[in-house]
């Protein structure tokens, strides 16, 4: 776990079992749905970042139509604390009672709005509420949330896949703000190649040059500018967590696999295989496979904890390997059968305590 975070408790209290593809079907249950209003706000990305935002807004949609609850989603006209209190304040007064913020950014605005707004119930994804800098006042009121996840494993399940399928090559990072969140994934990404190159006959090469954060989450052009420059030095795949940065590095490979050279992307948070289409059929993607974070679930079962009447209040949750929290995609078409195999063996090895998987950059590239 990152030193700027609580330590978290592995309590999952009132939620159901996680699939690794992130989804599964749901039954409506617990009390007559119509009365909930369910309220999202952005982070610096767009609803429609094929990442996190998007993610958790899919699991909010989807749980307004299994439960039959009003949602609602605003986008700040900033990324202060006075932005998101705003639009806290906004929800609230319009009658929104679960509010979900996907993002660190929120965790001074949770803080605050926890205790403002006591009839509410809220869910802070990828972070803790604090003033401030205050890392030793964290504070997750009894009408709070705080979920967590464990983006090493799947970072490192991220590194033996590509390893193994691409056998020999150049692999790079593309990050968006240098956070604990995105250093993880980093970190585990590294892990999974030192892995596969040391256990599974992999000959994988990683320059520092081409293990680095953007700085944002929102610059396209600044995404497809990095990712031109690592293809244009060798590297065969990048990894990219980086929001809609992010987006910037899957045009870049799709731009040059339809003039036919070769070049690949492992996605991020959601399984972003169908964003990386480069033929007109939509037959061929430029996405090898995607470390996925379940936000969707996370966001959908909390809306049915509240319906259920067992929302896990004053908890903090961290999603993992374990209980099938992170991960990579059900279906990879680019990996082989024996590719998959041998990754769902080492993220059985993973639960099972074999294989441990640090969540700190000590000994690994920036």
């Amino acid at each position: 776990m990152s030193n700027r975070q609580w330590p978290l408790l592995l309590l999952i209290l009132g939620l159901s079992i996680f699939l690794a593809g992130c989804s599964r079907t749901q039954q409506p249950s617990g009390p007559a749905a119509g009365s909930l209003m369910v309220g999202m706000i952005t982070d610096a990305g767009t609803i429609d970042d094929r990442s996190f935002n998007q993610g958790t807004w899919e699991g909010i949609v989807k749980a307004g139509k299994d439960f039959n609850v009003m949602t609602k989603y605003l986008k700040p006209a900033g990324t202060t604390s006075a932005d998101y209190d705003k639009e806290i304040a906004n929800l609230h007064d319009a009658g929104y009672r679960l509010i979900i913020t996907p993002g660190f950014k929120f965790e001074n605005s949770i803080y605050t709005a926890q205790d403002k707004y006591q009839d509410t119930k809220f869910v802070l994804l990828d972070g803790v509420p604090h003033p401030g800098n205050d890392y030793s006042k964290v504070k997750i009121g009894p009408n709070t949330v705080a979920i967590n996840f464990a983006e090493h494993e799947s970072g490192f399940l991220a590194g033996v896949a590509a390893a193994l399928q691409m056998k020999t090559g150049e692999f790079g990072f593309i990050g968006g703000m240098e956070i604990p969140g995105v250093q993880k994934f980093n970190w585990g990404f590294q892990q999974g190649i030192k892995y596969a190159n040391a256990n599974l006959g992999t000959q994988i090469r990683v320059k520092a040059e081409n293990f680095l954060y953007q700085g944002t989450f929102h610059d396209i052009a600044a995404g497809q500018q990095l990712a031109a420059q690592m293809y244009d030095r060798g590297v065969n795949v990048i990894f990219a967590a980086a929001g809609i940065v992010g987006v910037g590095v899957i045009n870049e490979a799709v731009a040059r696999a339809k003039s036919g050279r070769a070049s690949w992307v492992i996605g991020v948070d959601v399984d972003q295989y169908a964003q990386g289409y480069y033929d007109e059929g939509k037959t061929k993607s430029i996405i090898l496979t995607s470390a996925m974070k379940c936000v969707n679930q996370a966001s959908y079962d909390m809306v049915k904890s509240v319906q259920a009447g067992n929302f896990p209040g004053g908890q903090s949750l961290v999603f993992n390997i374990k209980n099938d929290g992170v991960g990579l995609p059900d279906t990879n078409p680019n990996l082989g059968e024996e590719v998959s195999r041998q990754v769902k063996q080492v993220a059985a090895n993973i639960k099972e305590g074999k294989i441990m998987v640090a969540d700190k950059g000590e000994g690994l590239l920036r």
